[in-house]
């Protein structure tokens, strides 16, 4: 059974940074695309951006030129987020499956993880 975990979530001032990290267990093949997306109480989840297993790369007019996703050798996704805004305050969800197409649809692929929370406040 396919597990996502996410790490790295927490407080932040706005103007500040942190890296949140998702590694995938159980007995998979490296997935095709990985990514994220977050969500605020009472409005849907929204894509945040994602990686294919080439490389490519996609983002949120939202967040472009603020955070960045890379992706390990295996299946492990990080996302820098730099110059964190209220705004962003959310929690943020793990996404990984075999569609590449995400970065064009930004939609989810089938696995989710349990997600972390970003609170960007003074």
């Amino acid at each position: 059974q396919v597990q996502l975990v996410e790490s790295g979530g927490g407080l932040v001032q706005p103007g500040g940074s942190l890296r949140l990290s998702c590694t995938a267990s159980g007995s998979v093949p490296r997935f095709s695309a990985m990514g994220w997306f977050r969500q605020v109480s009472g409005k849907e989840r929204e894509y945040v951006a994602a990686m294919t297993s080439s490389g490519s790369d996609g983002y949120a007019d939202s967040v472009k030129g603020r955070f960045t996703i890379s992706r390990d050798a295996a299946n492990t996704v990080y996302l820098q987020m730099n110059n964190l805004q209220p705004e962003d305050t959310a929690v943020y969800y793990c996404n990984a499956g075999g569609r590449r197409g995400i970065l064009v649809t930004k939609q989810p692929n089938d696995y989710w993880g349990r997600g972390t929370q970003v609170t960007v406040s003074s």
